[in-house]
């Protein structure tokens, strides 16, 4: 009977002792996670740390960071598929836009652009069967678009890919499109538009920083044009003088542009 007594005395006295041992545990723990160095609250510090980064980051932003930029300037625009076969791309491409900038490695654009562009019909087709031989349809683009431009940081690359200051872009755009019979005045111009989208990349050469830069611009833009399947200009099969034909105008664009930005 004693060593019974004894034997719960002991385990009593053990429970006791890790019960009060378990205590400390938890107690040194959430003092570790709600008091750090001095006393404070670690994720008021880790808050207040990060608060005053970003507070430092916009400070470096404003002192040295540019808010806005004009680009003008100029290039080319061509075209894929059936389109590109059957246009003559009539140089320059014109090019106007404006950025706002985020921060140092986001900017957000709006702006137009037009290129003219001719194809030359010297054989009757399919959508004209009595007009005879069309010749020269000149065709207008004006396209609208809004984008985002995401500049690579560089500052552990070398001294010439930094001075270059890559960029990636993505737009949205609206193409609106005019077609003109040049060679047929009875012929009534045909208008439509289309959606697309470009994607791309650029790089940002400064002549006088915070200033003045030159952009290269490389995008390429998958378009819904209005007369993307058209029939219209298919080889006429009833005329024996028909020698080709474009079946449709399915492609999409490609442009290089150059621009001056005034930036401030």
């Amino acid at each position: 009977m004693l060593k019974k007594l004894t034997l719960l005395a002991l385990i009593s006295f053990s429970l006791n002792g890790l019960a009060q041992t378990a205590d400390q545990v938890m107690k040194e723990l959430d003092d570790e996670t709600t008091l750090g160095v001095g006393g404070g609250d670690i994720f008021s510090d880790f808050n207040e740390d990060l608060e005053s980064s970003q507070a430092l980051e916009d400070e470096r932003f404003y002192r040295y960071g540019r808010f806005f930029s004009v680009n003008l300037g100029g290039g080319m625009t061509t075209f894929t598929g059936n389109r590109g076969r059957a246009y003559e791309d009539n140089h320059p491409t014109f090019h106007l836009s404006v950025n706002y900038f985020l921060d140092f490695q986001k900017a957000i654009l709006l702006g137009v652009e037009y290129s003219k562009h001719t194809m030359v019909l010297d054989t009757e087709v399919n959508g004209y069967p009595d007009g005879g031989i069309i010749g020269a349809v000149v065709t207008d683009m004006t396209r609208l678009f809004t984008g985002f431009k995401y500049f690579i940081d560089t500052t552990d690359l070398g001294t010439a890919i930094t001075y270059s200051n890559p960029y990636l872009i993505g737009r949205i755009e609206y193409w609106y499109q005019t077609n003109k019979f040049l060679n047929k005045k009875n012929f009534t111009d045909q208008k439509g538009g289309g959606i697309g989208t470009g994607l791309g990349f650029g790089f940002e050469f400064p002549i006088e920083i915070k200033t003045s830069y030159v952009d290269i611009e490389f995008l390429y833009h998958v378009v819904n044009f209005f007369d993307k399947y058209t029939q219209d200009y298919r080889r006429n099969p009833s005329k024996p003088e028909s020698t080709y034909g474009y079946e449709d105008l399915t492609g999409n664009a490609m442009t290089i542009v150059i621009s001056y930005n005034f930036t401030w």
